[in-house]
């Protein structure tokens, strides 16, 4: 692709925001190395959730040793989430509940992968956000903070569980659903969703953030959510259902990964959408994550600066940014968030009156705005 073609691609996705948007949440996804952050969230949810299952059998043998009915019941629905796991755990749930050593691992099994998947979700969404370090909160307040989002997590999962499950059996308490109840449902089912995922981008990031500018990306996660779950309900039924011991244990670990992998994932994108609508991180230049030699625009200029001041440590550490190359022509696009910090608002830019070296300043030359002559630009790019 030759570089006038490059330079026309780059003033088409940057005049239309339909182009430009998605391409700036690309670019901030690989920015952020969104996709390790993603694969930190797979590990700790993956690590919480056969110990959340065993505690769970262990307390149907505990607490409902007298009502076997209710026991069976409640185990042929959730552990039939889990075709061939569910198998082995429904087979042992005796062994489970004379065991307090497989009640133990439950437990801190379960402690560890929550608290870890919660300090993930923290440290993702603050660096996503540009939380300088120095104003996140400390790892005991932090894990203090995890714990008391997982009881918020928990009940709402609990709610969204019960109304999958009672959306994917035929029958509920003895009453045949319809279709138009199993509809409501899964709209009921979404926009809980929706508000767990709007609680957790608000609660978790450690910055001023409006709940309007969140609503939007919370329902399209919860709705591609409910997608996925469906989509890992066929893969469950049509493909494990019948499964050897064996090829089934492999099947649901690499399936249960790679569907905790694609949820975090769209819990990471629907954040890193936010932010760039929030703060106006579109549009990006079409070549800014290939090369030096590109002209960084005012979105650019912003991204590369929150990045730089997301790791001051402390308070008193000042982490100032320079570009060796002249700013872009034109008036600078406001920021699109109040209290953006990653640079001055135009407001507050001074004016003519008050900076007397603008004041005096000659009439702008078109040449004054190529880059300087350490960074002149691609050959034929900027200067076609």
């Amino acid at each position: 692709m030759g570089m006038g073609t490059a330079q026309r691609i780059d003033a088409f996705q940057q005049r239309h925001r339909w182009a430009g948007l998605p391409l700036a949440v690309v670019y901030k996804v690989f920015d952020d190395q969104a996709l390790y952050l993603v694969a930190l969230l797979t590990y700790y949810t993956f690590l919480s959730i056969f110990p959340v299952l065993l505690l769970f059998v262990s307390g149907l043998g505990f607490f409902l040793e007298d009502n076997p009915d209710l026991q069976r019941q409640l185990l042929n629905s959730v552990l039939g989430e889990f075709p061939v796991l569910g198998e082995q755990l429904r087979g042992r749930i005796h062994a489970f509940r004379s065991n307090g050593i497989a009640l133990a691992i439950g437990i801190l099994g379960s402690l560890y992968g929550s608290l870890g998947a919660a300090q993930a979700a923290q440290y993702s969404l603050n660096k996503i956000w540009a939380v300088p370090r120095y104003q996140r909160h400390d790892p005991f307040r932090s894990r203090l903070k995890g714990m008391l989002f997982l009881t918020t997590v928990v009940c709402g999962l609990s709610v969204t569980l019960l109304l999958s499950l009672a959306a994917s059996e035929s029958e509920a308490f003895g009453t045949d659903l319809g279709t138009g109840l199993r509809a409501t449902i899964a709209l009921v089912a979404v926009a809980v969703n929706a508000g767990l995922l709007l609680a957790t981008y608000s609660f978790l990031t450690h910055h001023r953030v409006a709940l309007r500018g969140l609503w939007a990306e919370s329902l399209g996660a919860a709705c591609a959510w409910q997608v996925l779950q469906w989509a890992g309900g066929y893969y469950a039924t049509n493909v494990l259902r019948g499964a050897s011991a064996t090829y089934g244990m492999f099947g649901i670990v690499l399936g249960l990964l790679g569907w905790i992998y694609l949820g975090a994932l769209i819990f990471m994108v629907a954040a890193e959408v936010s932010v760039v609508r929030a703060h106006r991180l579109w549009p990006r230049s079409l070549l800014t994550p290939f090369t030096d030699r590109v002209w960084l625009n005012w979105a650019d200029r912003r991204a590369y600066t929150s990045y730089a001041t997301t790791e001051t440590f402390k308070g008193f550490e000042t982490v100032t940014v320079e570009f060796h190359q002249r700013p872009p022509p034109g008036p600078r696009p406001a920021a699109g968030a109040a209290d953006d910090p990653w640079g001055e608002d135009p407001a507050e830019a001074p004016s003519p009156e008050a900076d007397p070296a603008r004041r005096h300043r000659p009439p702008e030359d078109p040449a004054e705005n190529e880059p300087p002559d350490a960074d002149p630009g691609p050959p034929g790019w900027e200067h076609e």
